[in-house]
């Protein structure tokens, strides 16, 4: 499957997703933390909250970049599983000029992250 097909297929996959599961997951996969620091909360441990059926509702740059997360997760962990998943969202990254993909999240580089991610899962840089 091409770069292209992928990114497309990920974006439809989380969009029929529940936005409390995309949480519950990336939580577990990537910490509480780290979610709520991407998303751009203060609290460290705000996506706890937002991952609870009840809890509250983050607002909508921060489930932009949630959303995005995501895809990124998918795309690199399907390739590569999430040992080194987790490690490309917490490293530098040479595709976004030296910074971690949780850092570039933030600062909402929403298309160099998703380029990024598709880089790293087809082995080589297209962008």
């Amino acid at each position: 499957m091409g770069t292209t097909s992928t990114i497309g297929s990920v974006h439809a996959e989380t969009s029929r997703m529940d936005f409390r599961e995309i949480v519950r997951r990336l939580n577990a996969s990537l910490g509480a933390a780290m979610v709520s620091a991407l998303a751009g909360a203060k609290d460290p441990k705000a996506s706890y909250r937002w991952q609870k059926e009840n809890g509250t509702i983050p607002s909508d740059t921060s489930q932009a970049r949630i959303l995005l997360a995501h895809r990124a997760w998918v795309m690199v962990s399907d390739v590569d599983g999430e040992q080194v998943a987790r490690q490309w969202f917490l490293g530098a990254n040479p595709w976004l000029d030296e910074i971690s993909p949780v850092e570039a999240i933030h600062q909402d580089r929403f298309k160099a992250v998703i380029d990024a991610a598709g880089a790293m899962s087809s082995g080589g840089y297209s962008g």
